[in-house]
């Protein structure tokens, strides 16, 4: 076995250690399709805050490649930038064993991926399935069209499609999964409008607050009912769903917080979840919080200073007092009803809209 498969199969085998694999077609899929392939290059954050870029050749490339990380593969639509914000990436091999199995695929099935960046996801699918059964759908015709030479030089031959993800891919509807390796603050109808009944979809909610995976059974007209999933699962948005950063107002009033720490609302804190229901649209930072309308936080150490029409760390401290209330319920105890009257969080008899 060379280096490359030696890694290959040390990271599909500390997947299948960790739990997070237990269908052995993606554990074989992940022993065989080769990430180096979709990854002759990439970037990695420095200590520094700067980006470097790391290419087939140097020094500890492979070994980065197989490690169980995510890494960015573009920033702002331009593969002629390092740095800025990022736009493509190759996704934490965890986060996509967990979603792979989430799909419950079944010999047979058709899968349309929303979401190529690399096409190494599309490959582990093609793997499973047969390269027949995969469409895969990106907005970025770069992207599409070098994600579809790579998966051809390593042996796969799924639908490309460049377009639009949030409106799918009618032309090769209808599909029993849908997978989203991008994020979106509502689920597009169209996904459950080209699932057939009883088929899954699986994406991730990009919330500021309280992001993560989700999992629908189609009933196939544009509605569904789900789950919101245990583990926690962060995506760059679709385009079309990307958030812009609140900005903080100067004035405001300080005062002692001897309630929480502010590390109440990482997402390694099982109250953050809940916070998202109670604070949709504010933009969480390292020490602020923000609000379009004009509504901020800033936290330093036990004093916060908060300003605008609405007093933010308030309604944080409400929040959790009723989280607390409510027998501190986790992310995977959610619900998630899309009907026709909108989208919905559910926890018992309570809703929030999406």
């Amino acid at each position: 076995m060379d280096d490359a498969g030696a890694l290959r199969a040390e990271l599909a085998d500390h997947l299948l250690g960790t739990g997070v694999l237990r269908d052995p077609r993606w554990h074989k899929a992940f022993r065989a399709v080769p990430r180096h392939g979709f990854l002759p290059h990439f970037y990695r954050l420095l200590p520094s805050g700067d980006w470097e870029r790391v290419a087939s050749g140097d020094p500890g490339w492979l070994e980065l490649v197989y490690a169980d990380d995510a890494w960015v593969t573009q920033f702002d639509g331009d593969d002629a930038v390092t740095g800025g914000t990022p736009t493509s990436s190759s996704s934490m091999p965890t986060i996509m064993a967990i979603m792979l199995e989430a799909l419950d695929v079944h010999t047979g099935q058709t899968v349309l991926e929303v979401g190529t960046g690399t096409g190494y996801n599309a490959a582990l699918l093609c793997h499973a399935l047969g390269s027949d059964r995969v469409t895969t759908i990106d907005v970025d015709p770069f992207v599409s069209r070098r994600a579809q030479e790579r998966l051809h030089d390593n042996g796969f031959f799924p639908a490309c499609v460049t377009g639009d993800g949030a409106l799918g891919h009618p032309e090769r509807a209808p599909y029993d999964r849908v997978l989203a390796t991008c994020s979106v603050s509502t689920v597009p109808p169209a996904w459950l409008e080209q699932t057939r009944p009883g088929g899954l979809v699986v994406t991730t909610l990009h919330r500021p607050l309280g992001a993560g995976l989700v999992l629908i059974t189609s009933n196939g007209d544009g509605t569904g009912e789900g789950r919101v999933l245990p583990e926690d699962g962060r995506f760059m948005p679709l385009r079309a769903h990307a958030l812009t950063p609140a900005l903080a107002e100067a004035g405001g009033s300080d005062r002692r917080t001897t309630t929480l720490p502010f590390t109440v609302l990482t997402p390694a804190n099982p109250f953050e979840f809940f916070a998202g229901t109670a604070l949709p649209d504010v933009v969480p930072g390292p020490d602020r919080l923000a609000h379009s309308d004009g509504s901020w936080v800033h936290h330093r150490g036990s004093h916060v200073d908060q300003g605008g029409p609405r007093r933010l760390w308030d309604l944080v401290e409400a929040a959790f007092d009723e989280w607390r209330d409510l027998g501190e319920p986790r992310r995977g105890q959610f619900g998630v009803s899309i009907g026709t009257d909108g989208q919905h969080l559910t926890l018992g008899g309570r809703s929030w809209h999406l």
